[in-house]
């Protein structure tokens, strides 16, 4: 009896390609599939699955010499297909699959499968490197690179490049070594690529991700303990550390033009430990503190805040008057954001000093308290605490509040839409929230135009947020018929919104007009 042949053997499609497709050198590792039972078989076999869908064979071409280089890279990790819809047999096949390539401008479409379902539709940069990384880790992140305010960061992807660059490069350089989950180097990069861009001619400023195993002799040559780690270096030679992370793009460029080590620094002593009135409490004991108490004002505050600094002692005073009333009317507690980093997630505390209310366990808004005769006014009379103010999604507005699963469908729908990707703690944001609601009603009447809003926080969202590279807060985006168009880097107000809007409008007249004169 014969032997079986390899799995794979038995799910690839042989068919004969067009001359100009043969002469491409289409990688045989890319499977070309016209029978629904196919993909269906194929999708259920493999759980890694890229497929071009294309309006005819010869919109695919560009992509298909591209994917055959990424089929190659990929190969045992992912698989590659191919759809061509503007053959009478796939036809049936990309309707079910529900491919829309009937806009005029959009000739195909990339969409990923996961597991046997639809994941996503694929709209990062398409490029070998990008594509390359979404097929090895479908889920995470897009790469720095494809973020076009990056353009001027150079970035290193292996050892030989490292040292090729330090050996070549006489410019002195700024190393960010960083790992590609990291909070702080996501919050760092925005300021990261400005300074870039500022110090474009006099220094280099480069990130690389040390993450993976195969950096492991980097890392312990400069050091690298966590992320980010950015390391100095002039003439190929490291000199020392910068370890400023809250530091702006301003703050990068003054630094580079007299680059010092970092000053050993006095350390201070904990507020904590200084003894006072105000009691200080943590990620364990923060939630039976509040049960206990019926009235509790809690600052949240970080070591080096200035500002936090100010209001201590105005906050200590009011607490030694109030802790010492016989029938007292609540207590001050004092939290330090930076190390009881559980606490400060839950209740997004984003700027210090920040305060909070609790009235028997219940959280509520706190109006701006900065001495000690308003901390002591407060607490003897909260007058009823106000309720939470609604949040942007519950508020009555013309905004679509889009969640993970219904982005792409609620978009397709719409020609033009401008989207802000936010977090409801961001000071940022809130500041342009009125703006973007105000244009959302200036276009309601306009079905064809959507503005919309992702909340970024939010479980549900944080996939697409990654997707869709948003790095900072707020990040807005331009979308034609759900397919990404460009970021929105114009004025964050709501004359700038409306006019970024009525330029696109304006920009359909024309071309109907031009239509009408040709018919």
């Amino acid at each position: 009896m014969a032997r079986a042949g390899p799995a794979w053997l038995l799910l690839a499609i042989w068919v004969v390609l067009p001359t100009w497709l043969s002469s491409s050198k289409v990688s045989s590792l890319i499977e070309r599939i016209s029978d629904p039972k196919d993909l269906k078989k194929l999708l259920r076999t493999r759980n890694n699955v890229l497929v071009l869908y294309s309006r005819s064979e010869a919109a695919a071409e560009n992509h298909l010499r591209l994917l055959s280089t990424v089929a190659q890279a990929v190969k045992g990790q992912g698989t590659i297909c191919w759809v061509d819809c503007g053959d009478a047999e796939s036809r049936k096949l990309c309707k079910k699959m529900k491919v829309d390539l009937s806009p005029k401008d959009k000739k195909v479409e990339l969409f990923h499968y996961q597991d046997g379902a639809f994941h996503t539709e694929y709209n990062r940069a398409v490029t070998f490197k990008s594509i390359v990384a979404f097929l090895k880790d479908p889920k995470g992140p897009p790469l720095w690179e494809e973020d076009p305010g990056a353009k001027d960061v150079v970035h290193i992807d292996s050892e030989k490049d490292f040292r090729r660059l330090l050996k070549k490069e006489e410019k002195p350089i700024l190393m960010m070594f960083y790992a590609p989950w990291c909070s702080m180097c996501k919050r760092m990069m925005p300021h990261f690529q400005k300074a870039a861009t500022q110090m474009r001619g006099h220094s280099v400023l480069a990130g690389m991700n040390v993450y993976p195993s195969e950096f492991e002799n980097i890392k312990e040559e400069y050091n690298v303990r966590g992320y980010p780690t950015i390391c100095y270096f002039e003439k190929g030679r490291f000199l020392f550390q910068y370890d400023n992370y809250g530091s702006t793009a301003e703050d990068i460029a003054e630094w580079l033009k007299n680059p010092q080590p970092p000053q050993p620094q006095v350390p201070e002593t904990p507020w904590a430990d200084e003894g006072g009135s105000v009691y200080h409490l943590t990620d364990e004991d923060f939630d039976q503190f509040v049960k206990e108490h019926s009235s509790v004002l809690v600052m949240f505050h970080a070591p080096w805040c200035g500002h936090c600094k100010k209001m201590k002692p105005e906050f200590e005073k009011a607490a030694e008057v109030l802790h010492g009333e016989a029938d007292s009317s609540g207590v001050l507690a004092a939290v330090d954001a930076t190390v009881n980093k559980a606490l400060a997630e839950r209740f997004h505390i984003s700027e210090f000093p920040t305060l909070k209310y609790f009235k028997n366990g219940e959280k509520y808004a706190v109006p701006v308290l900065r001495t000690k005769k308003t901390f002591i006014e407060w607490m003897q009379n909260p007058q009823a605490p106000p309720p939470p103010e609604p949040t942007w999604e519950e508020q009555q507005t013309s905004v679509l509040h889009l969640l993970g699963d219904n982005f792409r469908d609620t978009l397709k729908k719409k020609k033009h839409a401008l989207v802000m990707f936010y977090a409801p703690w961001c000071p940022h944001c809130k500041k342009v929230i009125p703006h973007f609601t105000a244009t959302a009603d200036a276009f309601k009447d306009d079905r064809k135009i959507a503005c919309a809003a992702v909340d970024c926080v939010k479980d549900k969202n944080q996939d697409l947020c990654q997707q869709e590279a948003v790095k900072a807060y707020p990040t807005l985006h331009y979308y034609h018929y759900g397919k990404f168009a460009e970021k929105y880097d114009s004025d964050r107000t709501e004359l700038g919104f409306t006019n970024f809007i009525r330029n696109l409008r304006e920009g359909d007249h024309e071309r109907l007009g031009k239509k009408k004169e040709e018919l």
